[in-house]
């Protein structure tokens, strides 16, 4: 049975959920799939760094309390992430980067994809940043390496729309996309139906923990728009830039708009949206709109999240599900992982596992 060595680049939720799923149903998934996964390296902005090449024991790292993990005692461990070092140098076949989500310029996650690739190592990642704002760069490199640049997490979490759009669409056109693509925003503009007001409709989407600690890319939209340019350049075929995506969030909304649009049966949602025109161009927005009964998004609630496909001769086909939650997207980088071996399982030219150099060693 084969094995894919694993680099995880970030310790917080996702990448966590990943390691508890290796470490408590490892034989059950290799059993299933025909292939063992073993984690050589860990590295985190707090915790620091932690490489074996013979492969890291989880289970004391999962029992540590939130805040309390630190790599600097075990052997092979370092209070410094070095996360260049350990992408470029450790051994391992599949970098699974899962840091923070920068809209701005992507970084550091873009850095840490490219280091990756530009060592002839796979990657699969949960991160919008590197995706939205350099993906065709990305994967043309991927390519020219002879390696795999997975992201199946960056749109809707767990929920696999991008090969869903990849695999199960051939032979269709799609002419557009439209989606909610943001649990938050959605679970907030449900409460404001309901005559909650806005600050309070954040508050308790955060101590759910669908929002974060500063909501500001859930509630104005930004989160939705790296969304929106990742689907519209995978599926219709673009290459919108940030710039090129309107962008309007749900701050402005107040519970008497929602309630008002709610009377007359419309259901206010904040929409990403794509449409391919005749000559090729792709226009791109996010914005709140107020949807009539029998619209297909009109009845997601919650942070379920959906897209519908706009096809020539389907019609309308819709996606919804889990559009956030560690576990869900654990399942996204795992799914990207059994992409990974599907495409280079039986190919000879894949790249050989590095020497992990002993003089590196902390």
């Amino acid at each position: 049975m084969g094995r894919y060595d694993l680099a995880l680049i970030g310790f917080g939720g996702v990448n966590r959920a990943l390691a508890e799923l290796i470490s408590q149903s490892g034989e059950r998934l290799a059993k299933e799939l025909g292939f063992a996964l073993r984690v050589v390296a860990i590295t985190d902005l707090r915790a620091g760094s932690l490489v074996d090449t013979d492969g890291i024991d989880l289970a004391p790292l999962l029992a540590a309390g939130p805040g309390k993990l630190s790599f600097a005692g075990p052997a092979g461990g370092s209070a410094d992430p070095r996360n260049e070092w350990v992408i470029r140098e450790v051994p391992a076949d599949i970098v699974v980067e899962a840091t923070f989500t920068n809209p701005t310029d992507g970084e550091p996650a873009l850095s840490h994809v490219r280091w990756a690739l530009e060592s002839g190592k796979h990657v699969c990642t949960t991160n919008k940043g590197p995706v939205a704002l350099a993906g065709r760069a990305l994967k043309q490199l991927a390519a020219e390496r002879g390696v795999s640049f997975e992201f199946e997490g960056s749109v809707l979490s767990g929920t696999p729309i991008l090969r869903t759009a990849e695999r199960m669409f051939a032979g269709l056109e799609i002419t557009g996309v439209q989606g909610i693509m943001n649990g938050t925003s959605n679970y907030i503009l449900g409460r404001l139906e309901e005559g909650v007001g806005l600050p309070a409709a954040i508050a308790e989407a955060q101590e759910l923990g669908f929002a974060e600690a500063d909501p500001t890319a859930d509630i104005e939209g930004h989160d939705v728009q790296l969304k929106v340019m990742i689907l519209a350049n995978e599926v219709l075929g673009a290459d919108l830039r940030r710039e090129d995506v309107f962008c309007e969030g749900i701050s402005a909304i107040t519970p008497d708009e929602v309630r008002d649009a709610a009377s007359k049966g419309l259901r206010w949602k904040l929409v990403g949206s794509a449409t391919r025109h005749e000559d090729g161009s792709v226009d791109a927005r996010v914005a709140p709109l107020a949807l009539p009964a029998q619209h297909p998004l009109a009845g997601i609630s919650g942070p379920v999240n959906a897209v519908a496909f706009h096809t020539d001769l389907l019609g309308t086909v819709t996606v919804c599900g889990p559009g956030a939650g560690r576990i869900e997207t654990a399942y996204a980088l795992l799914s990207d992982i059994i992409a990974i071996h599907r495409r280079h399982a039986a190919d000879d030219t894949a790249p050989t596992r590095p020497v992990l150099q002993e003089t590196h060693r902390v």
